[in-house]
C-alpha cells in the first residue's frame, strides 16, 4: 500500500522559512518523479514543484520559483521542500504526491500558515 506522510508545517511570519518532509513507503520511490502540490481554502489543487526520479532535475511554479527548493533522498525514501521568504499567499495545505492529472495518491497534507 502506498503511503505518503507529510510533516513540518506550522505557523510562520511573512519572510520566514519552513522545511516540509514527506516519508514514502509501499512503492519503489526511486522509480518515480515526485511532486509537491498545495490547496488553499476555496481553491483547487495547485502544482508547486516536481523533482525527477533521480533527483537531477526540478521545476517550480512561477509563484514559488527562487524561494522554494525541492529535494529527495532515495536511500531514505524521503521528499523535502525548503520554503524561504514565505508570503501570506503561500498559506495552504501542502501535499506530496504522484503526478498529474490527479496528483494521486497523495498524503494527508501538512498545514502551512503564513501570518503576522
Amino acid at each position: 500500500e502506498v503511503q505518503l506522510v507529510e510533516s513540518g508545517g506550522g505557523l510562520v511570519q511573512p519572510g520566514g522559512s519552513l522545511r516540509l518532509s514527506c516519508a514514502a513507503s509501499g512503492f519503489t520511490f526511486s522509480n518515480y518523479a515526485m511532486y509537491w502540490v498545495r490547496q488553499s481554502p476555496g481553491k483547487g489543487l495547485e502544482w508547486v514543484s516536481v523533482i525527477s526520479s533521480g533527483g537531477i532535475t526540478a521545476d517550480y511554479a512561477k509563484s514559488v520559483k527562487g524561494r522554494f527548493a525541492i529535494s529527495r533522498d532515495n536511500a531514505k525514501n524521503t521528499l523535502s521542500l525548503q520554503m524561504n521568504s514565505l508570503k501570506p499567499e503561500d498559506t495552504a495545505v501542502y501535499y506530496c504526491a504522484f503526478g498529474p492529472p490527479t496528483y494521486s495518491p497523495r498524503g494527508q497534507g501538512t498545514q502551512v500558515t503564513v501570518s503576522s
